[in-house]
């Protein structure tokens, strides 16, 4: 095999695996732009109750507020 059937070989490998990995991508970004919209913000209910949806947790914000609040109180530099 000369050098020159090998760097053929190469170009040839070279371009199916970025083929592959443009299928991939593709694919990827798709299943991505699909699943934005999986994720609904919830409204109060009648009773005034919140359920936890992911980025709706006041109380879990508050806590970890308070927390970081505490830690600069105390770890002043």
């Amino acid at each position: 095999m000369t050098i020159l059937q090998m760097i053929e070989q190469g170009d040839v490998l070279k371009l199916v695996i970025m083929g592959i990995l443009f299928v991939l991508m593709g694919i990827l970004i798709s299943s991505i732009g699909k699943g934005k919209g999986a994720v609904k913000e919830t409204q109060p209910s009648a009773s005034g109750q919140v359920s936890v949806k992911a980025g709706n947790m006041p109380a879990v914000t508050a806590a970890i507020t308070a927390a970081v609040n505490e830690y600069r109180k105390t770890n002043k530099s």
